[in-house]
């Protein structure tokens, strides 16, 4: 029996994410509504709404729908804003993000990810995404500031540099700390070199490259 994916949907976001305290509107409804199915592996579209991360090659996972909507959710995104993705993955949480901004960059440092976002994107008609190809841990530096940044993958310890590429009053989301028990986190510019830091749940997802912990030997 062919598996009915407006209905899966549905379902993904009444029964997993609403009940995970995603309670804004607007991003219960553009979960609704981008094809996540679109966006994953052809092997893995009957999974594309389980309660699990998919794996997207290179190491990388996609995180499970219940923390895609507590990340939107807590970034608060205004139709207007400018986003910066670090992590571009599969291209749905961009597809996503899209939906809520004005404007998103997404950067990842696998071209041939990079690549297949770009075609699923369009497939999608998202024309508000401008998607690049670089190491945003050590080297890769974005044009102006942003509104948000979102951090796809953990860290060890947030680079100090991304801080400088949020605008005053902007947000940053970071996936923090050590595997299993991370920690998500939003950090918010409160001027004069402050930031608000609020921890909003753990998890546990695969780091981004160059942003491991580092190797601890024992002699």
């Amino acid at each position: 029996m062919a598996m009915n994916f407006e209905q899966a949907r549905q379902n993904m976001v009444e029964n997993q994410v609403r009940p995970w305290e995603v309670l804004d509107a607007r991003v219960l409804e553009v979960l609704g509504r981008v094809r996540r199915e679109d966006f994953v592996a052809p092997e893995h579209r009957q999974l594309a709404f389980a309660d699990v991360c998919l794996p997207l090659g290179h190491g990388e996972v996609m995180m499970k729908p219940v923390l895609e909507g507590r990340v939107l959710q807590a970034l608060e995104l205004a139709s207007t804003e400018r986003v910066l993705e670090i992590g571009t993955g599969s291209g749905f949480l961009t597809a996503c993000l899209a939906g809520l901004a004005g404007e998103v960059v997404s950067v990842d440092i696998h071209a041939d990810f990079t690549a297949a976002a770009a075609t699923r994107l369009a497939a999608a008609a998202v024309d508000n995404v401008e998607l690049a190809t670089g190491d945003a841990v050590l080297t890769w530096q974005p044009q102006g500031q942003f509104d948000a940044v979102v951090l796809t993958g953990a860290v060890a310890h947030l680079p100090e540099r991304m801080l400088g590429w949020l605008k005053p009053g902007g947000r940053l989301l970071v996936i923090r700390g050590a595997s299993p028990a991370q920690q998500v986190a939003l950090l918010t510019q409160e001027g004069a070199g402050r930031y608000r830091d609020e921890v909003l749940l753990e998890t546990d997802l695969p780091y981004l490259v160059h942003a491991e912990p580092t190797r601890q030997f024992v002699f």
